[in-house]
């Protein structure tokens, strides 16, 4: 079975670009790692930093999820993200996405030991 950690790096990170370069970036990313089979997930940010860079931000800001819950942590620095979202028009099985290429503090959950994101809370 997939682990949360896992899941974390298939649906939000993609270190090998700087950019999202491409208008159509999303539908081939969300296709790829497998957000549009059976439904197509609504919004996904993926994020174009390493993944010790994404891990370090487990151990900066503590911050509140918005579920409540006290293990989140907010980036220092801006990272590059890519924001995908559903366009208003877009049916299954054609999964038609935005693509916006942005500068922003992410969120995200934290657990486990090694302490690694498991969860994309927000974009800052």
């Amino acid at each position: 079975k997939e682990s949360a950690a896992m899941k974390f790096e298939r649906q939000h990170m993609d270190s090998t670009v700087a950019t999202s370069s491409s208008p159509t970036y999303c539908n081939q990313m969300m296709k790829r790692r497998n957000m549009t089979q059976g439904y197509c997930k609504p919004v996904n940010t993926f994020v174009h930093e390493s993944l010790a860079d994404v891990h370090a931000v487990c151990s900066q800001e503590n911050v509140a999820c918005k579920n409540g819950k006290s293990n989140c942590y907010k980036s220092h620095s801006a990272l590059h993200i890519t924001d995908c979202r559903l366009k208003g028009n877009a049916k299954y099985p054609n999964c038609d996405y935005q693509t916006s290429q942005l500068q922003k503090q992410i969120i995200v959950a934290c657990e486990g030991n090694p302490f690694v994101p498991v969860h994309f809370d927000a974009s800052v």
